[in-house]
């Protein structure tokens, strides 16, 4: 028994046929086509363009000679370009939303981090001014310094004067 029969519970190697070849795209580049794709679709420039081209459409097509027209009144091909420029429109703009929306998660991201950090620094440095105040307020003033030496001065001075009087007397 040399050849293994193949087990239901486990899937083929079938492999990629050689002829078959799938096209690649770098998510990035095709991403960077899309922002510019929707960017441009939302100007000013794209819309006066786009109704110019409506307007013209639809006015060769009713004014010009009968053999000169290309779409005559429903305007059945001027309805299939607008939906097939819909249909490619829509799936870019929702990439290039896509890719903010991932932009926008990272610098959300990134301002969390960093209020984080200064919420930090903030209550450190709160910390440090309230030891601050409490080694200060252990701290002798230069106002308390005076009182305490005018204070011994005059007990010296009173010293002074009863040892006086106790000599002389």
């Amino acid at each position: 028994m040399s050849e293994r029969t193949p087990r239901l519970d486990t899937p083929r190697d079938v492999g990629r046929k050689p002829f078959v070849r799938r096209p690649s795209v770098n998510a990035d580049t095709f991403g960077v086509f899309a922002e510019q794709f929707a960017r441009y679709m939302g100007t000013a420039r794209f819309l006066i363009w786009m109704t110019a081209v409506v307007v013209g459409w639809v006015a060769w097509n009713l004014v010009a000679p009968d053999d000169l027209r290309f779409d005559d009144y429903p305007f059945i091909f001027l309805t299939l370009a607008l939906s097939l420029q819909a249909s490619y429109a829509a799936p870019l703009i929702l990439r290039a939303q896509n890719r903010q929306e991932q932009r926008d998660k990272v610098i959300a991201e990134q301002d969390r981090q960093a209020n984080a950090r200064a919420h930090a620094d903030m209550e450190f440095l709160a910390r440090e001014v309230a030891s601050l105040r409490m080694a200060v307020g252990e701290v002798a003033t230069r106002d308390f310094l005076r009182s305490e030496l005018r204070a011994l001065l005059q007990d010296l001075e009173e010293r002074a004067a009863d040892e006086d009087e106790s000599a002389t007397a």
